[in-house]
């Protein structure tokens, strides 16, 4: 899953790319409005961590300009501002949550796990296909109760089509989903990435839509 994160506090930033990154997550980082602006609107992520106070457009300027453009994707608003009117201005602007700073890290992760997861129209932590659970949590993959051990970008791969199950992906959409922009792309890894997965557990979780793409099913429905 790709994160859009829009902080311009240097040490704040950093605290929560590493997060992220540390739960799996491939995150894009700037630091300014306008560049936040062109990138929400002409980049794919899965959700934005939009901080309020930006230098060059300020970030309520961003998010109204993303929604006038018809740019969809989930934003949780980040802010110092903890005025009742200014969490109503950001709610009114288009964003989907709003957490006030000084925050716990716990809670903005588990805020964002809840946008992700109302985004893709499921309902709760554990993301169950079949006999196949992915806990968003702890990030634990389990098929019929084993654990599954997977490394960072099969999980971030299974993560993804657990999010949207039934859905059909190219390899280009799934690239865009799984690796941040400057990292050097080949859409044909995403072919390794699905045959290391279907040794992982019954392979007829994952089908192949000839000239399409993958989806992920459960091949006892």
């Amino acid at each position: 899953m790709r994160i859009l994160l829009v902080e311009d506090e240097p040490v704040l930033a950093e605290q929560l790319k590493s997060a992220l990154e540390r739960a799996e997550y491939v995150v894009q980082h700037v630091a300014e409005g306008p560049e936040a602006l062109y990138q929400g609107a002409e980049q794919v992520y899965d959700a934005a961590i939009l901080d309020l106070g930006l230098p060059g457009l300020d970030g309520l300027s961003v998010l109204r300009q993303w929604r006038a453009a018809g740019v969809a994707l989930p934003v949780l608003v980040l802010t110092a501002r903890s005025e009742w009117h200014e969490k109503v201005a950001g709610i009114d602007a288009g964003a989907d949550d709003y957490l006030a700073k000084p925050f716990h890290m716990e809670e903005l992760m588990a805020r964002l796990r809840a946008l992700l997861r109302r985004a893709a129209g499921q309902v709760s932590a554990q993301l169950k296909l079949g006999q196949l659970t992915l806990d968003t949590s702890s990030n634990q993959v389990t098929y019929a109760g084993t654990a599954l051990s997977l490394t960072s970008h099969e999980y971030r791969l299974l993560a993804f089509l657990m999010h949207h199950p039934g859905k059909v992906f190219s390899r280009a959409d799934l690239t865009e989903h799984l690796y941040a922009q400057d990292f050097e792309r080949d859409s044909n890894t995403i072919e390794v990435f699905i045959g290391r997965l279907r040794k992982k557990f019954p392979a007829s979780y994952i089908e192949t839509v000839r000239g399409l793409g993958y989806k992920l099913v459960d091949p006892q429905a």
